[in-house]
């Protein structure tokens, strides 16, 4: 059950190890450039803070690949902030340090340097008005002004349909004293039952029952942080602003680049009505009644200072882009909108990323090799790219050499622990300052790959899954028998050698 410390918030089992590329300096500089606004130079030597870090992957992975910079997070979770530490030592990061403060706590440090950036994702929705409080609190106290506030919560009116399943579940969960996996699957078990007797909640609102099957499907830590806490308010967009402007912080854009380009977005109507909507916050309010979206990424600063055209045209021109994800199968590639589907083929923007793939690129390069195209077209799609998670911002390549040795450790460290846990699914790249995706078994693969001199990979591997008696699943079925398991290791590691070693190769991760 809870305990006091943990003010309602679940503690008994220990979140996800997420990796949020939407927190990494360079990402957070784009979202404010595509708004033309001013940010923080995520080049320089910053000082930047997690609120609420959970496991502190993202600020540790943040802190190996950004080693100018120094990282502070906090953590009410003791163990969490304990696991955080071990990983930071086992990976030799020295510039990241750990709390187990309290957001209360937290707000009255006299210990603390004044923040450039501070960010809080998955927070605010899930804690109690006294912590919002004392978020404000700490920062009105800590942020440097001009700085940035990257702040993610779920939505409403996206929420409104699906606040009494989640209420559901939350009262089928609190029926006596059993660990907190056991009422998950309780409650979940409870609901379904509701579901099948045709209750006229679920009929009446269309994608709560499908909603119910995919919440079931998630990791249990996950389910458990997302909807079993004692506090969990959505939010409008317009009362989000009310309570930072407490801390003089003004909305300048969504986090995601993408999601400030309206015309792919809004039918002519929609902006029609959206046309002359002010302030910021009511046409954002009317923009989430449109796409009734259930959770927002928003960038706020202390001190809003607009670029003027030929500023944020340099800054275009001066930023290095790269592909961030290999393109062997550029018609997967989608981007769904209100509008509909944005593939990058029938966009045209395979020219674009042959290009990235080359190599980091300036926005200027670009202009140069595709003159016929006017720079702000560019700069859309590049932005639409980011947002696809093709392309990334580029870290300048003096700081990425000078990050290497530090990346280097971090993935050793992940790399080693993938013979015994799946849990860290990232790897470090100094080149774009962020994380690529990489599961388990990859990781194993990879681990015996780079140790070179002829070892066999598929062997190492499978003689450690033997020893633990651990096998391989097919299409949904265990494979059996030795044979079995080595062919599908086989056709994983040519995958590996084959598609995913040279994309690490190029940024830098190998």
């Amino acid at each position: 059950m809870p305990t006091e410390w943990s003010d309602g918030y679940v503690a008994e089992i220990n979140y996800v190890h997420g990796f949020y590329r939407e927190l990494s300096p360079g990402f957070l500089a784009l979202g404010a450039l595509a708004a033309t606004q001013s940010a923080p130079d995520p080049t320089q030597p910053l000082h930047y803070c997690e609120l609420g870090c959970g496991q502190g992957l993202t600020t540790n992975l943040l802190a190996a690949v950004s080693p100018h910079i120094q990282f502070y997070a906090n953590d009410f979770n003791p163990s969490q902030i304990a696991g955080a530490r071990a990983l930071a030592a086992e990976a030799g990061i020295t510039n990241v340090h750990f709390m187990d403060s309290s957001f209360a706590e937290m707000a009255e440090r006299t210990d603390l340097p004044d923040f450039d950036i501070i960010v809080l994702h998955g927070i605010y929705s899930w804690v109690s008005a006294e912590n919002r409080q004392a978020i404000v609190r700490f920062i009105a106290r800590r942020l440097k002004v001009g700085g940035l506030v990257y702040i993610s919560y779920n939505s409403l009116p996206g929420w409104a349909a699906l606040m009494p399943l989640r209420r559901l579940l939350v009262d089928n969960a609190d029926l006596g004293n059993v660990p907190i996996l056991k009422r998950i699957d309780q409650a979940l078990k409870a609901a379904d039952a509701l579901a099948q007797v045709n209750a006229r909640y679920f009929a009446n609102n269309p994608g709560t029952g499908d909603r119910l099957k995919e919440i079931a499907t998630k990791a249990r830590s996950y389910i458990a942080h997302e909807y079993f806490n004692r506090e969990w308010t959505p939010f409008y967009h317009a009362d989000v602003v009310s309570e930072l402007s407490a801390a003089k912080l003004t909305w300048i854009a969504p986090a995601r680049p993408f999601e400030g380009i309206e015309n792919l977005i809004f039918t002519p109507e929609q902006l029609g009505l959206l046309a002359g909507v002010e302030p910021a916050s009511r046409r954002e309010g009317i923009k989430d009644y449109i796409l009734n979206q259930q959770f927002r990424r928003d960038l706020f600063v202390k001190g809003p200072l607009p670029l003027q055209a030929v500023d944020a045209d340099a800054r275009w021109k001066n930023t290095s882009f790269i592909l961030s994800a290999p393109i062997s199968n550029p018609l997967d590639a989608t981007l769904t909108t209100p509008l509909g589907q944005i593939g990058v083929t029938a966009e045209g923007y395979l020219p674009l990323m042959d290009r990235l793939a080359k190599g980091p690129v300036t926005g200027d390069e670009l202009a140069a090799s595709f003159p016929h195209l006017p720079l702000r077209q560019i700069c859309q799609a590049l932005s639409i790219l980011v947002s696809l998670a093709y392309a990334h911002p580029c870290v300048p390549l003096e700081l990425a050499t000078a990050a290497r040795s530090s990346t280097d450790r971090f993935n050793r460290a992940v790399l080693a622990r993938s013979r015994l846990s799946g849990d860290i699914g990232y790897l470090a790249s100094p080149l774009i300052g962020s994380a690529l995706a990489i599961d388990q078994m990859n990781q194993m693969l990879l681990s015996a790959f780079l140790e070179g001199g002829g070892v066999d990979a598929v062997g190492v591997v499978w003689a450690h899954m033997r020893s633990r008696q651990q096998r391989l699943v097919r299409n949904g079925q265990m494979l059996m028998e030795e044979e079995d398991n080595l062919a599908e290791l086989r056709q994983r590691f040519d995958n590996l050698v084959t598609n995913i070693v040279p994309s690490l190769k190029n940024l830098w991760v190998v």
